[in-house]
């Protein structure tokens, strides 16, 4: 197992760097009238999530890291919510709908699993 030295060494982060790509594509195709409605609103969301991974990982403090964790997967399901959204405006189709959220599935389980450890180092002793 590789040393983490930065937040770019995540698994985690670079999924959800990955995610926001994903989502980017996929919103090019929406209407124009939604560039500053639901695009801007999935595009911010999605972005928010590896932010606040890295934001998090440069934080001072095991406690303040589990926060931007925890706020990052909050923006995993703001994300999800407003591809539902897309999905049933027609913006996107069933089949890329079901591959983003799978995608956003995974990052919301493994910023889960980095949560627990975090909150489980917090807690041992020195």
């Amino acid at each position: 197992m590789s040393r983490i030295l930065s937040f770019r060494d995540l698994d985690v982060w670079n999924k959800a760097v990955d995610l926001v790509v994903h989502a980017y594509d996929l919103t090019r195709a929406f209407p124009t009238e939604e560039l500053y409605g639901l695009t801007s609103q999935i595009r911010r969301a999605a972005v928010s999530i590896p932010s606040n991974i890295a934001e998090g990982n440069g934080r001072m403090s095991r406690r303040e890291y589990a926060h931007h964790v925890s706020i990052a997967r909050g923006s995993v399901s703001e994300l999800q919510t407003c591809l539902e959204i897309a999905r049933r405006l027609g913006y996107i189709g069933a089949e890329a709908a079901r591959q983003i959220v799978e995608r956003a599935d995974e990052v919301s389980r493994m910023l889960l699993m980095l949560l627990r450890a975090l909150n489980r180092t917090a807690r041992s002793p020195i």
